[in-house]
Formats: structure tokens, C-alpha cells, sequence
């Protein structure tokens, strides 16, 4: 089994958080969304990972491969990273990583998260992995017939189904996704000047393969501050509900409260503060006179005199104000 992961988007919905750190790669309760996306995906597949291949941007910070190559391999995978040189659509995305579109893959593109109990069915010929959704015409749908997808429809004008594709697929033979997508660049078939997984996928099914949809319980996004907060709050009661515990032994605490779910990472310093609950606090941070809940907060920023709600604040930034929701960027300073 392969994993590959489309990530080369620059996350403009996420800015300013996203103009240093790529948003694949911004902390979600202690970890990069990317690594806890290929975790979620290595436990639902159960099968054996042999290769995990991301795709990125041109303008990725120079330790982006690096940092990938070791999620890959603390998932016993290979590491594969290749680069989208241009932004010309998902299909192409995808055909980016060619080299390793063979075999059994799954397909997942690095900008959300879920939860789901799905076995692969061998008797067909891949999966796409859908959430019933309020407002179909804001995504690709598919539509259904005994279990079978029938139509890929990306973004309907009309209702035609309010079963939205998440951006997961399975394909029992990543070659040929690999060909039908060289088919679309070979012949310039586009929509809206992109060339688009759907064309792919709705050609395939008139070839004659059978796709079948792999629903998921939770679908969190990470598209935007408001959303990217709630996810983060989402990953932590998913994590307390597993038992597991993300206060660091390291913390120091000074007349101070952890209100849980929080994910509080190493060396951080609370001073007369309440934490939580849904609060992550990354490695580094200090924290003082101040009350914090449904927040997400990067590595070594420094927070005071502040009662925060529903905040996202970057890396190495510097807060002292009379704010309660706030989105500020790595190294800002606000006084």
C-alpha cells in the first residue's frame, strides 16, 4: 500500500499562519495536520504502508522534506517529496507523484482530517471517502445507486447529491489512475483551466471500474482560523476519548489550572492563568495572568494579561493585550 499526498497548496484561507509554515504542517493538539492525517489513514487501511510520497509547493520552507521524510519513516514507510512547480489543479497534483502511483494507493490530499471504521472492499476497484454535507454546491459530490458511485459532479449549480467527496480515495491500482490523468494532460482537458481528479475518476467509471463510497463519522477541515480552531478542539476530545494524555511532565505550574481537554506541550510556563478547555499550547510557550479556552497556539509565543476565546496565534509571537478572539502570524508582536 502507498500513500500519496497532495499538499502544495498555499493555504491563503489560513493566512497569516500560513505565510512561514505551511498550513500541512501547522500543529493541530502537538502534531502537523499532515502527520496526523497519514496516521488516520495507516490505522483505517490496515494494511502494511510501504511508501508514504507528498507533493509540495516550489516555495516550501528548505526543511519541509526533511520534516516529511521523518513522518513517513516513524511510520515505517519510505519517504518520497516531489514538487508542484505550478498550481494547475488536483489531477495534477497527483500525476506529480507518478513515480510511486502503482499498486494499491490511497490518495489524500492534506488539508483535513476525519474519523472513520472502513475496510476496503477488493472486490472493487477503489473507494472515495464522503460526508453528508448542507451545502453540496461547495464541494465535488458523487451520487449513488445500490452502493455503486454513479456520477462524480464537481461543485453542482443544482442539488444533485449532498454526499461531499472529502479528498481521500482508494485505488486498488494506482497505475491506472496514473494513465487516465496523463490522458487529461496529454489532451488539455480541463475545467476552469485546472485539470481536475473528478475528469479522472468520472472517466474511469465509464470504463467500466466500480467505485464504491467509504463514509466517514467525523470530517474536520482546516481551511480557515474558525474552522482550524474548532478542529483543534475536536482532535483533543478525540484524544482524551482514547485515553491519551497531552499534558507535557514538563510544565511548569504556577498558580495555575489545566482545564481539560488541552494538549500542552514541553517547557511551557503558566503563571495565574486557567488553560483550557480545547486549548493547544505548543512547546516553549509562557503563559500569564490569563484565561484561555478554544484556542489553538503555536510554539514559543508568550501570552499575557489576556482572556482569550477562540483564538489562533503563530510561533514566536509576543501577545499583551486587552483582546479576547485574536488570529495573529509567526513573530508578530502585540502590546
Amino acid at each position: 500500500m502507498k500513500i500519496i499526498v497532495p499538499m502544495a497548496g498555499i493555504g491563503s484561507r489560513l493566512r497569516p499562519h500560513t505565510l512561514t509554515v505551511p498550513k500541512p504542517l501547522t500543529l493541530i493538539a502537538g502534531k502537523p495536520i499532515v502527520q496526523r492525517l497519514v496516521e488516520d489513514i495507516v490505522k483505517v487501511v490496515h494494511q502494511d504502508v510501504e511508501e508514504i510520497a507528498f507533493v509540495i509547493g516550489p516555495s516550501f520552507p528548505k526543511d519541509t522534506e526533511e520534516k516529511l521524510l521523518q513522518i513517513a519513516n516513524d511510520l515505517n514507510a519510505k519517504g518520497s517529496v516531489f514538487v508542484q512547480e505550478q498550481a494547475l489543479g488536483t489531477a495534477h497534483a497527483i500525476q506529480c507523484a507518478k513515480e510511486s502511483l502503482n499498486g494499491p494507493c490511497v490518495v489524500a490530499f492534506a488539508d483535513t482530517l476525519f474519523k472513520a471504521n472502513f475496510t476496503l472492499d477488493d472486490q472493487s476497484d477503489g473507494a472515495v471517502w464522503v460526508k453528508q454535507v448542507d451545502e453540496p454546491s461547495a464541494y465535488g459530490v458523487v451520487k449513488l445507486s445500490e452502493g455503486i458511485i454513479t456520477d462524480f459532479v464537481e461543485k453542482p449549480n443544482e442539488f444533485v447529491s449532498d454526499l461531499a467527496i472529502i479528498g481521500i480515495y482508494y485505488f486498488k491500482d494506482g497505475a491506472i489512475l496514473r494513465d487516465e490523468i496523463q490522458y487529461l494532460l496529454d489532451n488539455h482537458i480541463t475545467e476552469k483551466g485546472e485539470y481536475q481528479l473528478t475528469n479522472a475518476l468520472e472517466n474511469l467509471k465509464q470504463k467500466g471500474l466500480k467505485f464504491v463510497p467509504g463514509e466517514v463519522s467525523d470530517w474536520m477541515d482546516c481551511g480557515n482560523k474558525e474552522i482550524t480552531v474548532e478542529t483543534n478542539g475536536k482532535v483533543l476530545q478525540f484524544e482524551r476519548s482514547a485515553g491519551n494524555n497531552l499534558v507535557s511532565k514538563t510544565v511548569t505550574l504556577d498558580n495555575s489550572t489545566i482545564i481539560e481537554p488541552c494538549y500542552i506541550g514541553e517547557n511551557v510556563i503558566l503563571i495565574n492563568s486557567t488553560i483550557g478547555p480545547n486549548v493547544s499550547l505548543g512547546d516553549g510557550c509562557k503563559v500569564e495572568n490569563s484565561m484561555i479556552k478554544e484556542s489553538l497556539i503555536q510554539t514559543n509565543t508568550t501570552i499575557k494579561n489576556v482572556n482569550l476565546v477562540d483564538a489562533m496565534i503563530g510561533n514566536n509571537a509576543y501577545f499583551d493585550g486587552n483582546y479576547s478572539s485574536v488570529s495573529i502570524g509567526d513573530f508578530s508582536i502585540l502590546k
